[in-house]
């Protein structure tokens, strides 16, 4: 233990000159074993104008009826029309030495038949590891980019 310590002041001596003062090392120094965490979550957004899942996709609903079950509301899953809410995945990659509070990005993609999820609200999701422990909570407007519009690319 005491050789890798020395090997990553070393390291973190050589790039000192560099880098501005103040600097943490972990942005000095690369460390054996600590990687990025994949995050998966399942989640809703609601609030969409009309382009939300399509009925025949049942899982949004029994989704939504579940949520809606956990807040003391007791609906039917047919009795609920979905075309303002999707059914999403959420991911992520949750950087090493991130601290609690810390916001990152995340990719929300419909798994229903949603066609466009501009405008949405993800409701609270949680975003787990492969152990199936939670890791970051997700919620927010959802901003879509890279819009190509026509043959053109306009």
């Amino acid at each position: 233990m005491r050789h890798c310590f020395f090997l990553v002041t070393m390291l973190a001596g050589v790039h000192a000159a560099e880098a501005p003062p103040g600097t943490p090392i972990r942005s000095l120094v690369s460390i054996a074993g600590v990687r990025d965490n994949q995050l998966l979550g399942y989640g809703l957004v609601v609030g969409l104008n009309g382009t939300g899942d399509k009925r025949q996709t049942i899982f949004s609903a029994q989704s939504l009826t579940n949520l809606l079950g956990r807040m003391g509301v007791s609906v039917a899953p047919s009795a609920i029309l979905v075309r303002n809410t999707a059914a999403v995945l959420v991911t992520a990659d949750l950087p090493p030495f991130a601290q609690p509070g810390e916001r990152i990005d995340i990719t929300v993609a419909a798994i229903g038949d949603a066609s466009n999820l501009q405008g949405g609200l993800l409701v609270m999701t949680s975003l787990k590891a492969a152990g199936a422990q939670t890791y970051a909570v997700a919620k927010g407007s959802v901003i879509t980019g890279g819009f190509v519009a026509g043959r053109g690319g306009n």
